[in-house]
């Protein structure tokens, strides 16, 4: 009479235990509940409350994109060239992070096979972003989510990047392809909410 209720438990924790890895593989999972020292989920800062800041990354999950990013304090060209050997560049009169205006992000993009210095693919695929998709970009303290709002390929020679300072805008810009500088893509997108750290 005993044997049953603890085959019964015995197939009750096997079925457990092999649903819960099944569960994990397919990372359906629900996500853990913060511990005492912090919370997993990011608790949204009041518009009153968001500080301008400069970006240190910008982040876009569904293209792999997560690059740091660097704020020279110079508009001189060597100076920004040198910058962007490092990753993505803030341009120094563009808006800082939670300011109005437009936060302008520029970086390379190559698809070459073979690049020693990584940071030439920074802004790789950008172009596939879609409008509605999401982009982050963090400071030391906070992470300011944007919604893109379109992509475009621009003439480096005819467009311009317009840089609205009504409003809290982001724009990525890149060169289509290594070598030629007579195209680019922009992202430009609206920031949708910011996320204390």
């Amino acid at each position: 009479m005993t044997a049953r209720p603890i085959a019964f438990s015995l197939t009750f924790v096997a079925l457990f235990a092999l649903s819960f890895a099944f569960l994990a593989a397919i990372d359906m999972l629900p996500d853990p509940v913060g511990s005492v020292g912090g919370s997993s989920t990011p608790v949204e800062v009041a518009a009153e409350q968001v500080e301008t800041a400069a970006p240190v990354r910008v982040a876009a999950k569904k293209i792999g994109l997560d690059v740091s990013v660097s704020n020279p304090a110079d508009t001189n060209i060597d100076v920004l060239n040198e910058a962007l050997l490092t990753g993505a560049v803030r341009y120094p009169t563009s808006a800082l992070l939670g300011a109005e205006g437009t936060v302008l992000l520029f970086g390379h993009s190559s698809h070459l096979p073979i690049v020693r210095n990584q940071n030439f693919k920074a802004f790789n695929n950008i172009e596939k972003l879609k409008q509605g998709d999401t982009v982050s970009v963090y400071s030391g303290t906070t992470e300011y989510r944007y919604t893109v709002t379109g992509v475009r390929l621009a003439n480096a020679e005819e467009d311009v990047v317009q840089l609205p300072s009504n409003g809290k805008y982001l724009a990525l810009v890149t060169c289509d392809n290594f070598g030629t500088k007579s195209d680019r893509y922009v992202v430009e997108a609206e920031l949708v909410a910011a996320y204390a750290l």
